[in-house]
């Protein structure tokens, strides 16, 4: 027995010394491991720290920290002597900023508050907006949802709107009388995304309002004393039709455009141009934001980076006080029966630039005028013997004449059962040989038809059956493209039309002779003004503008220097010999200052300087009464051409004779008062 303990202890007491014997060896390993753990955080702390750091600490910078964005002038514009045709007035306002995690029982509190010290405008709010300010109150919209009955698997978006379809519907909730400013100041306050600025009144905030919404802004967070800019016109309103307009605080963006500018950082109320020369340049007027950076969601914490730039400016073509004046004397044409208004066009011929626009619109029923200046580019108009230029240019290009060769004789044209004539000439009584610029002269309706005839190689004899060739119409009608009727002048404003092209192919082939001498398609009085500017300045047809330079603004608020400048845009050249443009410009001159006893202009030509100009008159209707419509296309000085006057009085009785004549000379005597001096010119 003692034997077999003693085995057994030895044996025991060997194991015991192998268990010792390892526990050491086992220990270190677990120590390498975890100091090879150990070696391997402090290289990756430091790799983050040292190579990384500034990348995580401008992460956690950009996820606390936020940008907010703040209103700035919009640029003015000026006419081209500097004078300010719209400016900015500056208003006191009440503008709300929305802070990071806000709820909409938050923007329920602040509306509250603000409400019992500012008054707004509640207008337009409408039902439903009523609705969801009751229903952001937790109490009203949890009272609201116990009297519904849904079923038990209705969604929470199916419960929200069954329980506005309530408010709306019930008449206990449906008296709002008492809460309209309130819930109107909560829908502007939601227009709000979180950190962004928007009105909450724009103009007429009172003294009173301002004093005690100034009191009380601790209690309503984000609520903010800012300004506000609305535009203003200095010399009248009448120029909005030419500048345009922009949108108001209570308009908001305007909707066909609001995803795209919101986009591009506007808030839902910013002013943004909506029409002409507002919208056209409005990366230009808008100017840039402020940035302020908000540090950790509060605008406790706001440090302004940048204090935002004013738009820039436009400085117009347009002579202010020749705008007023011309607009004045359209207003004042000689304008009775179903006359629908009068429009005028003064350009520069050598570069393009608009110096006036003036147009009205006219109620035949009432004599009501409108203004209505853009009338000149949207308005297409039979024009009648204007044209008469283009239609000699053509004949010419087509060498059907040249400046040698021209002559045919004024006779009645009989064709296709159907006789037409010149004004002089109606029976034939009066037939006689004229030659190109005479046939200007005179305006020669069957000069101008024989020319079409034979551009489309047509054999005329008295009573022969007119079998002439369709493609007449687009004879014609290239040529006149060539100068710019019939097709957009490229003028920068928008809502231009390229006029009015009627009808052609055989059935209307007759009205291929109409179109030679100006009444059948309709033109607007911008592009007789390119096209008369074309002949002026010696076959360039140059896109008509309105804007002049976009310019910044000195520290003074004034005129700064020139950021851009428009340069003459030449469309394309009328290829034409000196020859054959002098067959032309003295044709035009024979209207006024020739020995024929038809000439059209003979009024003109006490004018000095001397003009050079085609009359027009077309037999229209209105309301299926016969009228005549009377425009003019002229260019002074006749040898050094400085100005182009363009106008159009649609729709006179038919014994009207002298009313653009008229006109025509208002406009040239405000023109050389008020723009340009007469004095060396002939």
């Amino acid at each position: 027995m003692r034997t077999l303990n003693s085995f057994l202890k030895k044996i025991f007491h060997h194991q015991d010394k192998n268990i010792n014997s390892r526990v050491p060896f086992r220990l270190n390993i677990i120590l390498f491991i975890v100091g090879a753990l150990f070696i391997i955080l402090v290289i990756q702390l430091a790799y983050l720290q040292v190579v990384n750091g500034n990348q995580y600490k401008a992460e956690v910078n950009r996820s606390d920290n936020s940008i907010k964005y703040g209103n700035v002038q919009r640029g003015m514009i000026y006419d081209s002597s500097g004078r300010v045709l719209v400016g900015n007035k500056a208003h006191q306002a009440i503008q709300y900023t929305k802070e990071l995690g806000v709820t909409t029982n938050d923007l329920y509190n602040i509306a509250n508050k603000l409400s019992k010290y500012l008054h707004v405008d509640s207008s337009a709010l409408t039902s439903r907006q009523a609705a969801e300010y009751y229903l952001s109150n937790p109490d009203n919209l949890k009272a609201v949802e116990s009297q519904l009955k849904l079923p038990a698997n209705s969604t929470p978006d199916t419960q929200y709107n069954a329980s506005l379809d309530k408010v709306q519907a019930d008449k206990m909730y449906n008296n709002i009388n008492n809460y309209k400013n309130a819930a109107t100041i909560f829908q502007k306050m939601s227009g709000a995304y979180q950190l962004s600025t928007t009105f909450i009144k724009t103009t007429g905030v009172t003294n009173k309002e301002l004093s005690e919404v100034g009191e009380h802004l601790t209690d309503m967070p984000g609520i903010q004393i800012g300004n506000s800019w609305t535009r203003e016109y200095p010399n009248g309103n009448a120029i909005q039709s030419v500048v345009g307009t922009v949108s108001s605080e209570k308009t908001g963006l305007p909707v066909d455009r609001i995803n795209t500018l919101l986009s591009q950082g506007y808030s839902r109320n910013d002013s943004v141009g909506q029409s002409y020369l507002e919208q056209e340049y409005e990366p230009a007027l808008r100017g840039s934001k402020s940035q302020t950076l908000i540090k950790s969601g509060s605008l406790d914490k706001a440090v302004q980076q940048y204090g935002g730039q004013k738009g820039d400016n436009l400085q117009l073509t347009i002579n202010s006080q020749f705008e007023k004046k011309l607009q004045s004397l359209v207003e004042n044409a000689q304008m009775s029966g179903n006359s629908t208004g009068a429009y005028a066009v003064v350009m520069n011929p050598k570069d393009g630039s608009v110096v006036g626009m003036g147009g009205v619109n006219r109620n035949p029923k009432t004599g009501k005028l409108t203004p209505n200046a853009l009338g000149t580019i949207n308005s297409a108009i039979t024009m009648g013997s204007v044209v008469k230029g283009a239609t000699v240019s053509g004949a010419l290009m087509d060498n059907v004449i040249t400046p040698t060769n021209s002559t045919l004789t004024d006779k009645p044209i009989l064709t296709g059962g159907i006789k037409k004539s010149s004004w002089f000439n109606h029976n034939g009584s009066a037939n006689l040989p004229v030659d190109a610029s005479t046939a200007l002269e005179v305006s020669s309706n069957s000069y101008m038809m024989q020319l079409a005839m034979k551009e489309a190689k047509f054999h005329y004899f008295s009573g022969a059956p007119l079998t002439m060739n369709p493609d007449a119409f687009n004879i014609e009608r290239g040529y006149f493209n060539q100068f710019g009727l019939g097709v957009k002048t490229g003028i920068d404003l928008p809502g231009e039309t390229k006029g009015i092209q009627g009808p052609g192919g055989f059935s209307n082939i007759g009205k291929a002779l109409d179109l030679s001498y100006g009444n059948y398609d309709g033109y607007t009085t911008m592009q007789v003004a390119q096209y008369i500017s074309t002949i002026a300045n010696g076959g360039y047809r140059i896109k008509p503008h309105v804007v002049q330079n976009i310019r910044a603004s000195n520290k003074d608020g004034k005129l700064g220097r020139i950021k851009y400048s428009v340069t003459p845009d030449i469309l394309n050249k009328v290829d034409m010999t000196p020859a054959q443009r002098k067959v032309v410009t003295d044709g035009f001159y024979k209207v006024v200052h020739g020995t024929s006893q038809y000439r059209t202009g003979i009024d003109l030509n006490q004018i000095k300087p001397e003009v050079s100009a085609k009359t027009g008159t077309a037999q229209t209707f209105y309301d299926k009464q016969s009228t005549v419509t009377l425009s003019l296309g002229s260019f002074a000085p006749s040898k050094n051409p400085q100005v182009v006057v363009a106008l159009a009085i649609p729709n006179l009785p038919d014994d009207a004779e002298s009313n653009n004549i008229n006109l025509a000379k208002q406009i040239y005597a405000a023109y050389w008062k008020y723009v340009q001096s007469d004095k060396g010119l002939e």
